[in-house]
């Protein structure tokens, strides 16, 4: 398999497998949402976007990066969400890196959302899916944040088969500036376990499939496929 690394800003063409990689919260955030029963997440374009699909559909749960605000439920912090009832709900979900990347490529035939929390299951996909090529997008810090790019370097190496070891990857996510930001406060919205439920590698045995559904990108998430 032939993986190509990008932050969003390089998308020059839209790829034909792409994986989605915001470790540090996006897509821990959208599989605890998930395991907290959640049936689909709306990948919002934008702020104003989030607000204008609560007031169509008041019973969504948005949810937004940074502090608490009038027309939000929730923020983008999986130590936070872990403790919410989302049995059957629609998420809408609007940050600042990862669902931007996602949106990039929402064209792409395949598009998989991903994290260190699920990362066998997105790297069991790759090697069922017969591709030969996929595109990694890194999209925190304008495509350099480490967390991610060594969580991209790690799916793709078990979707070739390599050895199960992330000890170097999860290292890095550990030493990562998302992650020292996180832990001093730098970024709001933030719970003090939030850096370990995101390192937390294989926290879920599902993947997490986004698609164009009547206009929206929509995520779900996708058992990984038995070998």
């Amino acid at each position: 398999m032939d993986a190509l690394f990008l932050g969003t800003d390089e998308l020059a063409e839209t790829p034909s497998v792409a994986v989605v990689v915001d470790v540090m919260r996006a897509f821990t955030v959208a599989a605890w949402a998930f395991a907290r029963g959640a049936e689909k997440i709306v990948l919002s374009g934008s702020l104003e976007e989030s607000l204008a699909l609560k007031a169509r559909h008041p019973e969504w749960v948005t949810l937004k990066d940074g502090p608490p605000a009038p027309g939000f439920d929730a923020v983008n912090s999986p130590g936070l969400l872990r403790s919410v009832d989302l049995g059957g709900r629609t998420v809408v979900q609007k940050t600042t890196a990862g669902t931007v990347g996602a949106l990039a490529v929402k064209d792409a035939p395949l598009v998989l959302c991903a994290g260190f929390v699920v990362a066998e299951a997105t790297a069991e996909v790759l090697r069922t899916s017969g591709t030969g090529s996929v595109t990694f997008v890194v999209t925190g810090e304008d495509g350099r944040a480490d967390e991610d790019l060594a969580c991209a370097q790690y799916i793709a190496g078990r979707a070739d088969g390599a050895g199960r070891d992330a000890g170097e990857f999860l290292r890095r996510g550990e030493e990562s500036l998302a992650a020292s930001e996180l832990r001093e406060g730098v970024r709001e919205g933030v719970h003090p376990d939030d850096v370990e439920l995101c390192l937390e590698l294989d926290r879920f045995p599902f993947a997490m499939v986004a698609a164009v559904e009547d206009s929206l990108m929509v995520l779900r998430p996708h058992p990984a496929p038995r070998t």
